[in-house]
């Protein structure tokens, strides 16, 4: 007999680690931001010399103040 409410105790007890596991999970990547897409891109952009070439080969221009907000 006690043995089974030992067992209810912890299903009950992981249930709820779980839970407060998932939440705490979801707080911290769902969380606001100060970064943006526009400060993130300078991490994942070609490098200037690639941008030019590139726009060289599709009949484009480029210049290093493309896209910047003014």
């Amino acid at each position: 007999m006690w043995l089974d409410i030992v067992i209810v105790a912890l299903f009950i007890f992981a249930g709820y680690a779980f839970l407060k596991l998932i939440g705490f999970q979801t707080s911290r990547l769902s969380r606001r931001s100060k970064r943006t897409a526009e400060n993130m891109y300078d991490q994942y952009a070609d490098s200037p010399r690639q941008q030019r070439r590139y726009a060289q080969e599709h009949g484009g221009t480029w210049s290093e103040h493309d896209g910047e907000r003014r």
